[in-house]
């Protein structure tokens, strides 16, 4: 089967996690770089990354790299694209979204314009045309200019695959699935310990956890742009990858994850989000204040998108919120914290300071994910039990 690269884009500062997904995967990873990891595959390569991969935004066929400091030089280096290898005669092609950071060529829009009229030229020339209906599947191309360096793929996602298809509700500032999933990972909990989530909102952290100790792979119940490309993916191709997902996933597991929060109406929400995700019966979730916030087991580990102020609260009310979440943390024997917040005095009113944080972008708001480690669990005797 043909050799092709891939390119997967993420959350910035999330590369590393995204990179060992990748590698566990099979697939030879070829270039690390902010907000993307490129790796080497085949076609059933773009089936299993759309399904598997729970950390990156979407997957895309690179088609072509090149230098252009000028319109013409962009147009000159997309025509030499061969672009009738991926885009059938009525294939439906246009540059849906262009970035630009330390070019020459920076307005998106003049961008996109010059490289469809280069993908036409080409395309008019390969396939004896003058105009082209656009009536069949859609090949969605995005280009990203990095000093100058033009690099193209098509979209084979479509929809960003934070859409895993379970939250069609949602609360207040939500966090993405991709990120929840990537700040678990981040973390050493395993499926084996207990994991309590006391602002749960939605419930995507108890979500995106109960789906990786149930091993349910993310993209198993959505559709991808890349599944009409018939010319190139034979359907067949994406079956076997649902097929081999649906092998692996054990819905038998037995785990310990709980979702609390103060408001009742979200509460619903994330009981209705889990249910649509297939891990109901893996979520404990409800009603309660974080002030409420305990567990008898030790070593558990607290995975939380707690209120930053910007919509979900008024910032005087912060203060006393992370006190109350500080001291109910406190009580809990030998457990770890993990927090992702853009507010300032987190650690301050937490009432201790993290061992470790790391800059992480929700969104467009730039938050730290603390990091308050607890100690490991003593090795288990082997010839206990």
């Amino acid at each position: 089967m043909r050799t092709i690269e891939l390119i997967a884009p993420c959350h910035f500062g999330l590369e590393a996690v995204l990179k060992r997904e990748i590698i566990d995967l099979g697939y030879e990873v070829s270039a690390v770089e902010d907000g993307r990891v490129t790796f080497i595959g085949d076609w059933e390569a773009v089936c299993r990354a759309n399904v598997f991969l729970r950390t990156a935004e979407r997957v895309l066929l690179k088609v072509g790299e090149f230098r252009a400091s000028s319109f013409d030089e962009l147009f000159e280096g997309t025509k030499k694209i061969p672009w009738e290898e991926y885009v059938p005669v009525d294939g439906k092609f246009w540059v849906a979204k262009a970035a630009s950071v330390k070019s020459a060529l920076f307005s998106p829009s003049d961008i996109q314009s010059i490289m469809k009229k280069a993908m036409v030229e080409r395309m008019k020339a390969r396939y004896h045309k003058e105009w082209f209906e656009e009536s069949g599947a859609s090949y969605p191309v995005r280009v990203f200019l990095m000093k100058d360096v033009v690099t193209v793929g098509i979209d084979a996602s479509g929809v960003s695959l934070h859409k895993r298809g379970y939250r069609h509700l949602s609360g207040k500032a939500p966090i993405t699935e991709t990120l929840a999933a990537a700040l678990i990972m981040l973390t050493p909990w395993k499926k084996d310990r207990v994991l309590v989530d006391p602002f749960c909102g939605s419930g995507t952290f108890p979500i995106e956890a109960a789906m990786m100790a149930a091993n349910i792979a993310p993209g198993m119940d959505r559709e991808f742009t890349a599944e009409g490309w018939t010319n190139l993916i034979p359907r067949k191709t994406w079956y076997e990858a649902v097929d081999e997902a649906g092998e692996l996933a054990d819905y038998n597991v037995e785990v310990d994850i709980q979702g609390y929060d103060v408001d009742p109406e979200v509460i619903k929400v994330a009981r209705k989000n889990a249910e649509d995700a297939g891990v109901s019966s893996l979520i404990h979730l409800q009603q309660r204040p974080v002030s409420e916030l305990r567990h008898p087991k030790k070593y558990g580990f607290v995975i939380t998108n707690p209120p930053y102020g910007e919509r979900l609260e008024e910032k005087e009310a912060l203060p006393g919120l992370y006190r109350e979440f500080g001291e109910a943390f406190r009580g809990l024997s030998d457990w770890s914290a993990y927090m992702i917040t853009s507010y300032e005095d987190a650690e301050r009113y937490f009432g201790r300071r993290a061992d470790k944080n790391r800059k992480i972008y929700n969104g467009m708001i730039k938050a730290y994910f603390y990091q308050f480690m607890g100690p490991k669990p003593p090795r288990r005797s082997q010839n206990a039990g």
